[in-house]
């Protein structure tokens, strides 16, 4: 009788403690990348007068026309599609695409080469890396310049996850990076680029100027740079609070955003204006609001290695 009443015991500790580690995973809006919005929009004339597809995340339907794009139907998503306005040229850019996966579909992300060419005015090519993120893209855009200022990054959040959870593969190709503005000739950088994946919680505060200020609640950052074979399933980062530094798994991407590198939203006047992030906040804070990104690329703008793809799928938050 021994054994049974040992098995039934055992039987009574798992009914009991299993529940304690279960885990809660909860999508993401528009994060089964199920759902598209197919822009149509007709270039200037100058630079060929092609009419362009650009896609954007969001619930099905199709928009004709050179109409700036600031998210619809509650899509939490912007991505660095973008329709452009230099000097009355309207130009558009488009380096995330729906792909399928399974019986549904992904976002394909690309570094790519943008040309634009206008004769007599225009001869550039702009390397360009796909990217999504929580946030809005501030269209039309009407620079080159400081391409993070045109990014409204981060969405209202005050919840505290364990991990970030998705589905994603890649092809990487061995080759050294490009640099590639618009202005010059082209460069070639040594070192090969990443993708990445990144969720940054944080606690914001804006002054009295309108300044946006933040403290890093919470830090989730990975680097993808092997082709994968196939599709890798229900991927995990995991989000650690507080100060990191010293966590084993720490590296030097992982820190506080430097100010000249800094983010941009929108403050309470309406302004796009950086949020300069000053400092860890501590393990057990709440935070305001999360970041997140997944990109074919992890450099600086404009750098990048062409023909780096990047699919995504599936985005979740694991308690």
């Amino acid at each position: 009788m021994k054994p049974i009443k040992l098995i039934l015991i055992a039987t009574l500790v798992a009914a009991f403690t299993l529940p304690m580690f279960a885990q809660k995973v909860v999508p993401i809006k528009f994060g089964n990348m199920d759902q598209w919005i197919t822009r149509k929009i007709t270039e200037s004339k100058v630079i060929g007068g092609e009419t362009k597809t650009v896609y954007a995340i969001g619930p099905t339907q199709t928009i004709t026309g050179a109409k700036p794009y600031h998210g619809t139907g509650g899509s939490p998503w912007g991505s660095s599609n973008v329709l452009a306005k230099v000097m009355g040229v309207v130009k558009t850019s488009n380096a995330v695409f729906p792909d399928t996966h399974g019986s549904g579909k992904c976002a394909k992300l690309t570094t790519m080469l943008e040309h634009v060419k206008a004769i007599g005015i225009i001869n550039m090519d702009v390397l360009v890396s796909g990217s999504i993120f929580l946030g809005k893209m501030t269209e039309p855009i009407s620079s080159t310049k400081n391409p993070y200022s045109k990014m409204d990054m981060g969405i209202p959040y005050t919840q505290r996850p364990s991990y970030l959870q998705f589905d994603y593969k890649l092809i990487a190709p061995l080759e050294d990076r490009t640099y590639s503005s618009g202005f010059g000739s082209k460069k070639t950088v040594r070192g090969r680029d990443y993708s990445e994946v990144f969720i940054l919680l944080q606690r914001r505060w804006e002054d009295s100027k309108g300044n946006i200020h933040a403290a890093r609640v919470g830090t989730g950052r990975q680097r993808f740079g092997a082709t994968t074979k196939g599709w890798i399933t229900a991927h995990r980062i995991p989000i650690w609070y507080g100060d990191i530094t010293q966590h084993k798994g720490y590296k030097s991407y992982m820190g506080l955003i430097p100010k000249e590198k800094s983010y941009y939203a929108t403050n309470s006047k309406g302004k796009m204006v950086p949020v300069i992030e000053e400092k860890w906040d501590d393990a057990n804070a709440k935070p305001t609001h999360m970041v997140m990104m997944a990109s074919s690329g992890c450099g600086t703008a404009y750098i990048g290695t062409i023909g780096m793809t990047f699919w995504v799928d599936n985005f979740a938050l694991v308690f």
